[in-house]
């Protein structure tokens, strides 16, 4: 193919480093290559704060799973969410924004999605792993307190980057086959039975048979439970509600 397709297709999740610190003219980068991502009406709509202080990662680390390498990672993002800066704009122009609409949430979350898959990207290309950590909506308002986010802004999620340190297996994805609809929506589980022993050898592969797990398993024990309801609640309270 050609090294930006496959840069993609060698994605992995890495949570052991180095202890090399990332540089703060790569750090630059990356940030820099994140905000060359796509963004709905040139809103921008995401801030990612750094985070340095030992004890505030190691709190993090804790709510979020707990998952260590959030503290022991050379490197540590929040990526956030973020209409106050669009609100500052219409203070500017002696306006007042209209806050609330569902519209306005997607618009913000997709954009910190699209800038952190730059930064990511990036930041592979440059030689570095790293892992998102969704797990920091566990307690979003604790995240929110440590870190002295706004109103108007929410923490999406985390990103830890460093030099790998392991060489992980790439979790088997589903087929093209099954994702690629044409002309309108075809649901086709003909290869799931396949997938499902795919993701089952790779599972015993990687934990020298310890543990049996198939994709349809994992996906029903996951979607047949209460997903962080507490979500709802927070991003009313920051300003994100549902009109």
């Amino acid at each position: 193919m050609n090294q930006v397709i496959d840069l993609l297709k060698n994605h992995r999740s890495i949570r052991k480093f180095k202890p090399e610190s990332v540089s703060n003219e790569k750090v630059h980068t990356i940030i820099e290559a994140a905000g060359w991502a796509a963004t709905s009406n040139f809103i921008q709509a995401y801030t990612v704060i750094r985070v340095k202080n030992k004890e505030t990662r190691k709190q993090i680390a804790a709510l979020a799973g707990p998952q260590p390498w959030v503290e022991l990672s050379p490197l540590f993002l929040v990526f956030c969410a973020d209409l106050k800066r669009a609100q500052t704009a219409c203070h500017y122009e002696n306006k007042e924004m209209v806050p609330g609409y569902t519209e306005q949430f997607i618009i913000s979350t997709v954009d910190v999605a699209l800038a952190a898959q730059n930064a990511m990207i990036a930041a592979e290309s440059l030689g570095l792993g790293g892992v998102y950590i969704g797990g920091i909506r566990n307690d979003p308002e604790t995240v929110c307190k440590l870190l002295k986010i706004p109103d108007h802004v929410y923490p999406v999620f985390g990103m830890c980057l460093g030099y790998p340190d392991e060489n992980q297996e790439q979790k088997p994805r589903l087929p093209v086959r099954m994702i690629l609809n044409s002309e309108y929506y075809q649901e086709d589980n003909t290869d799931l039975e396949k997938y499902n022993e795919i993701c089952k050898d790779y599972y015993q592969t990687r934990t020298n048979f310890s543990r049996e797990d198939t994709w349809t398993r994992q996906i029903s024990i996951m979607m047949s439970n209460p997903a962080r309801p507490h979500m709802k609640a927070f991003l009313k309270k920051r300003g994100f509600e549902f009109k």
